[in-house]
């Protein structure tokens, strides 16, 4: 630490780094300040220094030579997927904190490979599944803390987009993600689903992944972020799996960029209880957003809309900034007050394990037995 702020690194100065690690990093003055940037285009780096970086920010092409300073607290990882865990890995043996973009790793193997190299150092650990921190999010785990829809035994995962293909970066190359809207937006409502359950042990993973309208240059049309190549899209456009817990619960997940059904929903979450239900309606696919439970009351059936604070006259709501701040914010107070993040590194792991295991049953055309 340096002038009794921690000192941060960036390794990725791309897409997710721009739109949220640098903001949510700024807004967060008064306890940490950003000393260096790596990217493999080194412009890239040396421009993100000059925005957001301290006087003296240092910028690096290899992440190997930035993790040889030792006055470096913190590192944000903010790569492909693929890459996650080499760079996490060797950050840990350099005896840095790290925050890890989501999904932790794009197989099972590299992420466990992540959790032994963070076991043996003794730093903070976090991936970063900022959807937790919606106030619709934070409202529903209370609502399941507090019992309020009881035994949680069946849930579904949204992540279903109709036409939103991302055409910028590395989203459609399967070498460096390692898939396509599974782990990239999948992985968001698997993660909320899990977290509200609080169910972290499942026995058995069914999957069906399809590639039906990545290749088709009709499909292109209409696509939020403008027509994508067709020719050199390599990943899924839609993937399925039917997650079994060891407690006999059950999830359906859907996930897709390109999908031909109506209505879009992402980063939400179905749950089904004995005393009530609850339902994201939009999630990130809409301004706002709408919670809603359903139960009986007085012997009717009832259904209770909550409201973002937002919508309240005179309050100006959001609980103190937006998901990627408040989700920076409690980061670093983890680290600053030796308390153990909101996303633990366990739950983001089974969340890796279980989208990799429906890439496994999609492929083997079989039902996945885990131990």
């Amino acid at each position: 630490m340096k002038n009794n702020k921690l000192q941060v690194a960036v390794i990725g100065c791309g897409g997710i780094a721009n739109q949220k690690h640098f903001p949510a990093l700024k807004s967060q003055a008064d306890k940490c300040e950003m000393v260096a940037f790596c990217d493999i285009q080194i412009e890239r780096a040396e421009k993100a220094a000059k925005e957001y970086g301290s006087a003296d920010a240092k910028v690096y092409q290899d992440y190997n030579e930035l993790l040889k300073d030792e006055n470096i607290d913190v590192v944000h990882i903010c790569t492909p997927n693929v890459s996650h865990s080499p760079i996490a890995v060797a950050a840990f043996e350099a005896k840095k904190h790290v925050l890890c973009e989501k999904p932790m790793a794009a197989t099972t193997e590299d992420a466990r490979k992540m959790m032994d190299a963070w076991k043996k150092s003794g730093m903070k650990f976090t991936i970063g599944y900022q959807n937790r921190f919606r106030t619709d999010a934070q409202a529903l785990k209370r609502a399941c803390e507090e019992g309020k829809l009881g035994e949680v035994y069946f849930a579904k995962a949204h992540a279903v987009r109709r036409r939103a293909v991302p055409t910028w970066g590395v989203f459609p190359d399967k070498s460096k993600q390692g898939g396509g809207p599974l782990i990239d937006i999948g992985t968001h409502a698997l993660d909320i689903t899990l977290w509200c359950m609080d169910n972290y042990e499942p026995a058995a993973i069914t999957g069906s992944v399809f590639e039906k309208l990545g290749h088709l240059p009709e499909a292109t049309e209409g696509n939020m972020f403008g027509a994508w190549d067709p020719k050199t899209y390599e990943v899924e456009d839609s993937a399925f799996g039917y997650i079994r817990m060891k407690n006999g619960a059950a999830i359906f997940l859907e996930s897709s960029w390109a999908l031909n059904v109506k209505d879009s929903r992402e980063a939400a979450t179905t749950l089904c209880g004995t005393k009530a239900g609850a339902e994201m309606i939009g999630g990130m696919s809409q301004q706002g957003y709408d919670l809603v439970f359903n139960e009986t009351t007085g012997g009717i059936l009832t259904e209770e809309h909550i409201s973002d604070t937002g919508a309240i006259a005179f309050f100006e709501g959001n609980g103190g900034g937006s998901p990627e701040v408040k989700e920076c914010r409690q980061w670093l107070e983890a680290i600053l007050e030796d308390k153990e993040p909101l996303v633990k590194p366990q739950q983001a792991f089974v969340v890796t394990q279980i989208l990799d295991n429906i890439y496994k049953s999609a492929k083997e055309g079989e039902e996945i037995h885990l131990d």
